[in-house]
């Protein structure tokens, strides 16, 4: 099922968002997916987002990505939440603010799961330089997952979310992408905002999306590309 049927399904009251959620949940929390460290945080908010996204497909008035759940590299900034770049030295930096593409995606239903690993400051290929520990590859533990956007390949290769964004300066989304046996797109420098972004080299980061197909990946990037006046 791609995430267009997921939505739709969603919206026709077949599966709920909450109940999206939870079965995420319930991967999430088992000893097997906690050994593989992809989360770094969970949005303790996400449950109550769910239920009035289902409030609002009752009404008919929900987004086109009503009740899809979304985790992402933990340089893009969401609000009150812990952006640490996997790095010690910003374990208790709690952003402030939205990055522009998580505004988007909230716009459009999605709901925020939490904040995945990678190699700390974006600078590494192969995820193990975390300072919260290496990410491990769900094909296989014993290989490494790629880097440096390790955790959104990973998420997506276990499961663990229906989408999620990571950044590329020369490959930090097509490298795990393609060692996790996910679909990962490096959009063109500008198509998409970089206003959120904790960059590792400012005149090469985007921001991308990581999902199972190249038209679910390209269903996120058409709602998150756009000019931003930021």
């Amino acid at each position: 099922m791609n995430l267009k049927q997921k939505v739709k399904q969603i919206k026709e009251g077949k599966l709920t968002a909450v109940e999206n959620l939870m079965n995420f949940s319930k991967k999430i929390s088992t000893p097997k997916t906690k050994d593989l460290n992809i989360f770094l945080g969970l949005n303790e908010d996400a449950i109550d987002q769910a239920k009035e996204i289902d409030k609002r497909i009752k009404k008919g008035a929900a987004g086109k990505l009503a009740g899809l759940c979304f985790a992402v590299k933990s340089n893009i900034s969401v609000k009150h939440q812990r952006t640490t770049c996997a790095s010690k030295v910003l374990e208790d930096y709690e952003s402030p603010y939205n990055a522009t593409v998580i505004n988007k995606l909230i716009a459009e239903d999605a709901i925020f799961v939490g904040m995945l690993n990678m190699d700390e400051f974006a600078c590494g290929s192969s995820g193990e330089t975390s300072a919260f520990g290496p990410t491990k590859n769900p094909k296989n533990p014993e290989l490494i997952p790629g880097g440096s956007s390790s955790g959104p390949a990973a998420a997506i290769a276990a499961d663990l979310a229906d989408f999620t964004l990571g950044s590329d300066t020369g490959g930090s989304i097509r490298n795990p992408a393609s060692h996790c046996g996910v679909v990962g797109l490096k959009p063109t420098y500008g198509a998409v905002s970089r206003y959120g972004l904790i960059d590792m080299a400012m005149s090469f980061d985007c921001i991308g999306p990581l999902a199972k197909t190249p038209e679910d990946a390209k269903l996120i990037f058409d709602i998150i590309k756009g000019q931003d006046n930021f």
